[in-house]
């Protein structure tokens, strides 16, 4: 059975494995090889708790959904960064900043409920539209955000990826979208 809830502070790692997992698929073909390869769960989730992610008074929320108490996916909203920098919100409008499941739950509905919960988060704030943004060769988060009736607006990005032992970075293109709420 799928539950969705708000994340604790002991859901790090389990968190930290979906996240990971999600890039490992989703952007395989995507994301250099070596970036997926090195991805590290433990300092992944040591991160989120750094940033405090699991704290009610955080600007952003996470919901973890489980299948049968297994964590499954989750999402992060809240409210909207200028230019991705989470120093610089945008009161004015929300935004998804992260939803990654499972692989093996890929289609199941976890995303579409995972999608959903945000929304009502986000509609619950206020807000009236909510923004995203998605890597512009992820062709199959794009399908589902647009199936979802999000749009891309036009507005680009770049996600710098640092590589190892001193290359340059790689530079990938993310486009941004947006959707409505009610409330």
């Amino acid at each position: 059975m799928l539950t969705i809830r708000r994340e604790e502070p002991d859901d790090a790692e389990a968190i930290a494995r979906v996240h990971i997992h999600g890039w490992q698929a989703g952007y395989a073909g995507i994301m250099p090889a070596e970036v997926l390869a090195r991805l590290n769960p433990v300092a992944w989730a040591q991160r989120r708790r750094d940033l405090g992610t699991a704290d009610p008074e955080h600007p952003f929320t996470t919901l973890l959904a489980e299948i049968d108490g297994m964590p499954a996916g989750f999402t992060t909203f809240g409210p909207y960064r200028n230019d991705q920098d989470r120093g610089d919100l945008d009161l004015g409008h929300g935004e998804v900043l992260a939803m990654y499941v499972e692989p093996a739950h890929w289609g199941d509905g976890t995303a579409r409920a995972l999608l959903a919960a945000a929304r009502d988060g986000l509609a619950a704030h206020g807000w009236r539209e909510y923004r995203l943004w998605v890597l512009a060769d992820n062709a199959r988060a794009r399908r589902f955000y647009e199936r979802a009736g999000l749009s891309a607006d036009g507005q680009r990005s770049r996600y710098r990826v640092p590589l190892a032992g001193g290359a340059p970075p790689v530079h990938l293109d993310e486009l941004r979208y947006v959707g409505r709420l009610t409330g």
